[in-house]
């Protein structure tokens, strides 16, 4: 539920088009809905402007499934997050309107309005790193973003970067994947006004230890202001682009 949604039951109840038995009915699951195996927050898009997302790891089709019910009946958009093949088509089996993207591995149901602004780019260091770029991107456009996308940029051929300067130049904010050595986000750090967000991927030979000498390698980056999250964490990268633009709470 969003603000929109609440100010709307409080008027319809000021008014005395809403009883205030049928609007408790409607705020029954507010600000949270208990489940056997989850305990759903269905106040954070009314809190941060970002719905709650589904981390699909670890979780069961059929837990994956009653909780995207669950959320999809309190009126807001769903984002599930590495979400397997099998557990994915037990959703479009109930709502075959789901958009399923196998290379993020995500699913949403729905998004949030068009939230103006300026574009989200996404930039990826290597093809290998596509998966959790378009993680990145999909949940970017999820958000209301425009998401703008440049891959197989990295440091082993700066020179294709120049083809993406306008890109670039007309992004909001920029999230930049890379693995191996994780060099390209402080490159297009140093390159832009904009918020850059680095994502180290886990892409890599042995020394790229699994993810983190591209995080180390981003974290000691002399590029002022340029951001870090977590190993392969793309749906982090843009939701913080995406409240560093102004969320559309």
């Amino acid at each position: 539920m969003d603000r929109n949604q609440l100010l709307e039951i409080l008027k319809r109840i000021a008014s005395g088009d809403l009883s205030p038995d049928e609007g408790l009915a409607d705020l029954v699951d507010f600000p949270s809905a208990v489940m056997e195996y989850a305990h759903l927050d269905t106040h954070r898009h009314l809190r941060r402007g970002v719905p709650e997302t589904v981390f699909g790891q670890g979780k069961t089709p059929d837990q994956i499934l009653g909780i995207v019910e669950r959320l999809s009946n309190g009126g807001d958009p769903v984002l599930v997050t590495r979400i397997s093949d099998e557990a994915a088509a037990l959703v479009k089996e109930r709502w075959s309107e789901a958009d399923h993207d196998p290379i993020s591995r995500t699913l949403q149901l729905g998004s949030l309005p068009p939230a103006g602004g300026k574009p989200v780019l996404v930039m990826a260091a290597g093809t290998s790193d596509l998966p959790v770029a378009e993680e990145a991107a999909r949940t970017a456009a999820f958000l209301g973003r425009h998401a703008m996308r440049a891959y197989d940029v990295g440091v082993a051929g700066l020179h294709r970067l120049a083809a993406h300067s306008g890109e670039m130049r007309d992004a909001g904010a920029i999230v930049v994947a890379a693995g191996m050595e994780g060099a390209l986000p402080g490159v297009v750090a140093g390159l832009v006004s904009v918020p850059v967000i680095g994502v180290p991927t886990s892409v890599g030979y042995g020394a790229s230890l699994a993810g983190f000498t591209p995080l180390l390698t981003m974290l000691a980056s002399c590029a002022c202001g340029l951001t870090v999250v977590n190993i392969d964490n793309g749906y982090g990268a843009a939701v913080a682009a995406h409240l560093m633009l102004g969320s559309n709470a």
